[in-house]
């Protein structure tokens, strides 16, 4: 069996500025360097150690990574937040309601759809060929959700409402099956 510990980047520019953020990217806030300090903080007091990692493309998503743990890492474009095309660097009032379903794909951007098996399929790729049994993944709140939303059948706790900013996702992995055995929030009141 194999754990992945799967993560939203720290709190970024464009969250602050309720800017919609997919595929472009804006650095991360002094509050998100904090946040994955702070979950860096709770790894290590935890014992977890990390065999491999791999983080999206996105700046916020390394730059997170490189945060949270001393390990050699591989970046992979699949793991990249949706694309909601020109949506992209827009406020969030334009967003549509819940779920987005193919809203985005009119303005070039993914389809729901493509963002759950993009992501999905990227994670099992990553999962079945490595020998490592502890993996970091650091990628981006929808692309998450849409994951956590693959493998609900097969979870143990729910998921939340809101992905927080460096929230962990801890995952096992076995015989090709994802299952969410933990959701480890921290408490960024004192840095917000």
């Amino acid at each position: 069996m194999k754990t992945v510990y799967l993560v939203r980047h720290g709190q970024t520019l464009f969250n602050v500025q309720h800017k919609i953020q997919g595929v472009c990217d804006s650095p991360l806030t002094k509050t998100g360097i904090n946040q994955a300090k702070i979950a860096r903080e709770h790894l290590e007091k935890q014992g977890i150690q990390f065999e491999e990692a791999y983080a999206s493309t996105s700046e916020r998503a390394v730059d997170t990574l490189e945060l949270l743990a001393d390990v050699p890492y591989k970046r992979i474009k699949e793991l990249r937040e949706w694309n909601f095309g020109t949506y992209e660097g827009e406020g969030e009032h334009l967003n549509p309601p819940l779920p987005y379903e193919d809203f985005f794909v009119q303005f070039g951007g993914e389809s729901q759809a493509q963002v759950e098996e993009r992501i999905s399929h990227t994670m099992e790729k990553i999962l079945s060929e490595t020998s490592a049994s502890h993996i970091l993944v650091v990628s981006h709140g929808a692309a998450i959700a849409n994951f956590n939303r693959h493998w609900a059948h097969t979870s143990r706790v729910g998921k939340p409402n809101r992905i927080q900013n460096c929230s962990l996702f801890k995952y096992s992995y076995q015989a090709s099956k994802f299952v969410l055995e933990e959701i480890i929030e921290h408490d960024f009141s004192h840095i917000q």
